[in-house]
This record gives structure tokens, C-alpha cells and sequence, in this order.
């Protein structure tokens, strides 16, 4: 079962990090509802969605991919650049030690989640702003041995790697080439985002589709004309939070019923918590 671990809009989101982008007032109102849309299109590509509460405290705590990498055999554990966010590791801990064991990246290393994803069995790493070379080098003695490769990616013009560069599509990577070091994908295929639409590589592969955001049609076109299957949704709001499709969910196979279970009706280390929801499809 293809599991989509969410977690709630933060009422405080507009106080949210913010690296590459000047701050923008966001309507919370508006960015819950394409969130409530975004968990929407996950279900439609088969995904059951299960969406963890979250706390005034945890303005960017939406943004779940960055608190782990899940893979087949264990889950990392990221360690946060940010003091600020560190919190937000602490349920997903909880939650995912029902799906698999769990190791942690430690200090002085950093890893955030949104620096990584998967082509085939290679991770592709982010050496960024939030995850430094401790970190990665971390990262490599924790996955080689279940056979995966480790390949760092320079990032320079965005917050995480998968912000410049993602996979929507078995074998396939989406580059913006400006904002990540594209040599890094010369042994996959690789397409590069319409020079147009720079914020485009963020993709979101599920069950052999890509989910887009709706306001990149050039890439999309791109995408389509080399056979790949797309799915748009606005995210329109949750950008200005500098958020893409990715940074929103953990997508993982896993057991729905024993995640459900887990979840706790508040979180008591950030004071009290949102709604929650779990839907299966």
C-alpha cells in the first residue's frame, strides 16, 4: 500500500523559514485548502493519505519531506539545520518507528529530507544550506550497505535540491540547471525545466505518474512530449512559503492501519495540535 504521510497547514505558517524568496503575507485559509486539494490528488493516484497534526509552534511543519528519507529498509532520520525546526522530527520519529527502523543522522551532520531522492537504486544528495558534508558522508555508511549509491548534488540557487531537481519518472531526473550542478545526473536521463518556469523541477512521482504544479504548463508540455504522465494541482498559495509539491509529503509502502493508530490527538512537545485525518482510497 502506497502510504502519504501529511501533516496539517500551521495557523503561524507565514512566520515560516524563508532562504530564497522575500516573505509574502499567505492567506492560511487558502493555503489549507490546496493542501486539502493536494491530499485530494494524491488519493486520486492511489495513495492512501494519512495526515499528522501539527502545532502553532511548527510553522513549517507541513513541509514533512525534510524531517526523513524513507527507503525500503529504514528510514534516516534528518537532523535540521535550522534549531527552529528541529522539533518537527520528533512525531514523525514516532510515527515511522511503525513502519520501519529508523536511523539517525547526528551531529555535526545535517540532512534534511528535501535534499534527497531516488533514481533507481542511487540517492541523490543536496549539498546545500541545509545538509553539509557530515551529513551526506553519514548518509553513505547508512544506505551503502543495502546497496544503494550516495551521489551529492552542488545546490546554489535554491533551498533543497529536490527544489532544483526531482524524478517524474522511473529512470528520469528534472533539472534546472542554474540552481543545482546537473553534472551529477550524467548517467541518467535527464530533462531540464523550460527556462521560463525556474521553480518547475520540483515534481512528485506516484504510482507512475508525476504530479506538477498547475502554473508550470512549458515543463509539463516537456514532460508530456517524453511520455510522462502528469497530474497538475495549485500550490499557488504554499509557494510563497518557498514549498513545492514534494516538500508536503513522505511517500512510502507501508501498513496505513498500525501509522493511523500511532497518531496522537495533540502534540504536548509544541503545544496544541490541528485536526487530523486519515483517508484511504
Amino acid at each position: 500500500m502506497t502510504i502519504a504521510l501529511t501533516r496539517s497547514v500551521c495557523p503561524t505558517m507565514g512566520a515560516c523559514e524563508l532562504t530564497f524568496m522575500e516573505r509574502d503575507s499567505i492567506d492560511i485559509a487558502a493555503a489549507t485548502r490546496q493542501h486539502a486539494a493536494y491530499e485530494d490528488a494524491l488519493r486520486a493516484l492511489g495513495a492512501t493519505v494519512v495526515c499528522a497534526p501539527t502545532a502553532p509552534t511548527l510553522q513549517d511543519g507541513v513541509f514533512v519531506e525534510d524531517t526523513a528519507l524513507v527507503l525500503d529498509e529504514i528510514a534516516v532520520l534528518a537532523n535540521m539545520r535550522r534549531p527552529s525546526r528541529a522539533p518537527e522530527t520528533e512525531l514523525i520519529d514516532m510515527l515511522l518507528q511503525t513502519q520501519r527502523e529508523i536511523v539517525r543522522i547526528q551531529s555535526p551532520g545535517s540532512l534534511e529530507g528535501g535534499d534527497a531522492f531516488l533514481v533507481g537504486r542511487t540517492v541523490f544528495i543536496g549539498l546545500s544550506t541545509r545538509t553539509n558534508e557530515a551529513g551526506i558522508e553519514q548518509l553513505r555508511a547508512l544506505v551503502e550497505p543495502f546497496g544503494y549509491r550516495v551521489a551529492p548534488v552542488a545546490v546554489t540557487g535554491c533551498l533543497h535540491l529536490t527544489t532544483g531537481a526531482s524524478s517524474p519518472a522511473e529512470g528520469l531526473a528534472l533539472v534546472n540547471p542554474d540552481w543545482v550542478d546537473a553534472r551529477a545526473f550524467a548517467e541518467v536521463n535527464m530533462l531540464t525545466v523550460d527556462p521560463a518556469e525556474p521553480w518547475a523541477a520540483n515534481s512528485l512521482k506516484i504510482n507512475g505518474t508525476a504530479l506538477l504544479a498547475d502554473c508550470f504548463p512549458r515543463t509539463r508540455e516537456i514532460l508530456e512530449t517524453h511520455g510522462v504522465d502528469t497530474r497538475v494541482t495549485d500550490i499557488s498559495e504554499l509557494m510563497k512559503a518557498e514549498a513545492g509539491l514534494s516538500c508536503m509529503s513522505l511517500l512510502f509502502e507501508g501498513d496505513a492501519e498500525s501509522l493511523t493508530a500511532a497518531l496522537p490527538t495533540t502534540v504536548t512537545t509544541a503545544g496544541p495540535a490541528s485536526s487530523r485525518s486519515t483517508a484511504p482510497v
